[in-house]
């Protein structure tokens, strides 16, 4: 275990941080979870748009919204402080390592990735409402970038990373399918799937324009 965990420690600092003012820029717009409300917004009015029935909306709300919560909140309020794991940036042995973005530190503990396990459950969860695979690759993208801004940052190890990934992907699975005890899924044409994803884009354009800007 103790060569697990330094282990861990290495390879984040291999992928922490950069000499990039630019990059430094995107990935700060990146990982804030206001970048993303466009994203949500489109997913939601995609659903709107295929079920045009306001129960199976509120179902998917409410589902997306369970996500969310076993998800993250079941991170932040239980695992964290039970597990009490230093962020890397808190952490006594390489936080002076640690190539920080702005002063960002995150809180104290790190245990497991949030981030990893809202994003991945959403991502989850959407694609299996959806099937269609270029809409999956698309979401999975989206959700390991999320994750690459939090080693890029330096305020989560890759194993926080990856125990958020299996946990989210697990709640994403998980409430998918009590979604289809409760109700049969529509199908979602890939023309209807192209509206988050044309969203995901420009918001990755923006956080690019933005930092070009900002250096400028």
């Amino acid at each position: 275990m103790d060569e697990l965990i330094q282990f861990d420690k290495h390879l984040l600092l291999a992928l922490n941080g950069s000499d990039s003012t630019f990059l430094d820029s995107v990935i700060m717009t990146l990982t804030t979870a206001q970048t993303w409300i466009p994203l949500y917004v489109a997913l939601l009015f995609v659903v709107i748009r295929v079920n045009r029935n306001v129960r199976e909306v509120l179902l998917i709300f409410v589902a997306a919204g369970i996500c969310v919560a076993l998800a993250g909140a079941v991170d932040d309020e239980i695992v964290k402080p039970l597990v009490a794991r230093w962020r890397p940036t808190h952490d006594p042995e390489i936080g002076h390592l640690i190539d920080t973005v702005d002063g960002y530190r995150g809180g104290n503990y790190g245990f497991f990735s949030a981030h990893a396990a809202n994003t991945f459950s959403i991502a989850i969860f959407f694609s299996l409402l959806m099937r269609q695979r270029l809409f999956t690759i698309f979401m999975v993208c989206w959700s390991l970038t999320n994750c690459y801004t939090r080693l890029y940052l330096g305020v989560h190890y890759p194993g926080d990373i990856t125990v958020g990934l299996i946990w989210g992907g697990f709640v994403g699975w998980l409430v998918y399918r009590i979604y289809c005890r409760l109700t049969i899924p529509a199908k979602y044409p890939l023309r209807d799937c192209y509206v988050p994803m044309t969203v995901l884009g420009l918001t990755l354009l923006f956080a690019l324009c933005k930092a070009a800007v900002t250096v400028c």
